[in-house]
């Protein structure tokens, strides 16, 4: 089998990354924030119950880790497909570089002001690139 590299691996490993930067962040902010409550936590408790006792701030950082293993994974999808096509260059790198810094930005809009139009906008944007990532390996497979 051969070796596959391709420069559009580069942003899945730099989003995988930057998702693990947000994992640490997550708990960086919430552990002092439950040792700081005193109160043991309950395997009975509900999501809503352990949410209470932490400020939004906090959450905001769980909610962008929980975001990026939503719609990334699509685009590993179509990036490992593009790279086994052999389209992994050009547009197509850039593209997914696009899509990589667009998710980070939103990373961190959510991550600290969280203003929520801002922050769909920039899920948009990051949407259409990945909508044209896809495309452009629907236009390959499907040809």
């Amino acid at each position: 089998m051969p070796v596959i590299n391709s420069p559009i691996l580069a942003p899945v490993v730099a989003l995988v990354l930057w998702t693990f930067v947000m994992w640490v962040w997550l708990y960086a902010t919430r552990i002092p924030v439950i040792r700081k409550a005193g109160q043991p936590l309950s395997p009975n408790a509900t999501r809503e119950e352990f949410n209470a006792m932490i400020p939004a701030s906090v959450r905001w950082k769980a909610d962008n880790y929980n975001h990026l293993m939503e719609q990334p994974t699509l685009f590993y999808a179509i990036a490992l497909t593009l790279a086994l096509l052999g389209a992994g260059e050009g547009l197509n790198a850039h593209l997914a570089w696009l899509y990589v810094g667009i998710r980070v930005v939103h990373s961190l809009v959510q991550a600290t002001v969280n203003i929520i139009m801002l922050r769909f906008s920039i899920f948009m944007a990051a949407s259409l690139v990945l909508l044209v990532m896809t495309v452009r390996a629907a236009m390959i497979v499907f040809s």
